[in-house]
């Protein structure tokens, strides 16, 4: 642990933000199954539906900073590519 009161703060500050970052990137691999699961059902509702939830999520992780945009935009393409397969089978 640091000595300085300045540091010490920001070490608890970081382990905040790394949580934070965590609790985005956590809820974006759970909804990512979800769409994959939705799509190998062949529901086409739940499909659009996770879809919409997993563009948002991302979405919003990028706005918060937990990922990079280009990052984001690259999963939202993914999920996108995903769907697409889907309704092409």
């Amino acid at each position: 642990m640091a000595n300085i009161a300045s540091q010490k703060k920001r070490i608890l500050r970081s382990e905040r933000e790394r949580l934070e970052n965590r609790r985005y990137t956590s809820a974006l691999k759970t909804q990512l199954r979800h769409l994959e699961a939705a799509v190998k059902a062949g529901d086409s509702a739940e499909i659009e539906t996770a879809q919409r939830k997993y563009t948002s999520l991302v979405g919003k992780a990028v706005k918060a900073g937990a990922l990079h945009r280009n990052t984001g935009s690259r999963k939202i393409a993914g999920a996108a590519r995903l769907v697409k397969a889907a309704a092409a089978a």
